[in-house]
C-alpha cells in the first residue's frame, strides 16, 4: 500500500517561525496518492447517510468535492470573508494568533440535513470548530468529521469528542 505521510512535504518556520507546515501539495499531484486519500477519507463514511459535505477554506474544498462525488452528495463551501453573494451566516473565532472569519450561506444546508465536515487538516481545532457551529446554526446534523492529517500533539481532538472524527495520517509529534 502507498505510504501517503511519504507525501506530506514538511516546511519549516511557515509561515511563521517555530512552525512545521503540512504541505499537501505533493500528495495532492501524485494520481495515486490522491485517490487513495480521498478513498481513505471518505470509507469511514459510506452507508451513514451522508447528503452533504462541507468542506473549510480552501484545502477542504479540494478533498470535499471529491468526497462529495465518491459519497453521491453534494458540497458546500465555508469561505473567508466576502466571497459568498447571497445572505450568509458568519462566525468569528479565536486563532492562536489572532481571530478568523468564516461564512455560510444561510439556505446551503436545510434542517436535519446529514452532514459531514471535512479539511485537510486538524491543529488546534479553532476552524472545523467554528465550522461546525456554522452547520450546528443552521440546523445541520453532522455525521462525522475527516481530516487527511491530524496533529495530535495540539490536542484539537478533545473539541470534537461529540463528532465521529475520523483522521487519515496521523502526527504524534511535531
Amino acid at each position: 500500500m502507498l505510504e501517503l505521510h511519504k507525501l506530506i512535504r514538511d516546511v519549516p518556520d511557515f509561515p511563521k517561525p517555530g512552525i512545521v507546515f503540512k504541505d499537501i501539495t505533493p500528495l495532492l499531484r501524485d494520481p495515486a496518492g490522491l485517490a487513495l486519500s480521498v478513498e481513505l477519507l471518505a470509507n469511514p463514511f459510506r452507508g451513514k447517510g451522508v447528503e452533504l459535505v462541507i468542506g473549510a477554506e480552501s484545502r477542504g474544498f479540494i478533498f470535499g468535492t471529491a468526497l462529495a462525488q465518491a459519497l453521491s452528495c453534494g458540497f458546500v463551501p465555508i469561505r473567508k470573508p466576502k466571497k459568498l453573494p447571497a445572505q450568509k451566516a458568519s462566525i468569528t473565532y479565536d486563532l492562536e494568533y489572532g481571530q478568523d472569519t468564516l461564512e455560510i450561506h444561510c439556505d446551503a444546508v436545510v434542517r436535519g440535513q446529514k452532514c459531514l465536515l471535512v479539511d485537510d487538516l486538524l491543529a488546534t481545532g479553532g476552524t472545523m470548530d467554528a465550522c461546525c457551529q456554522l452547520v450546528e446554526n443552521l440546523g445541520g446534523s453532522i455525521v462525522g468529521i475527516a481530516v487527511l492529517i491530524e496533529l495530535s500533539f495540539l490536542n484539537g481532538r478533545k473539541k470534537f469528542e461529540k463528532y465521529d472524527l475520523h483522521s487519515v495520517i496521523n502526527y504524534q509529534q511535531e
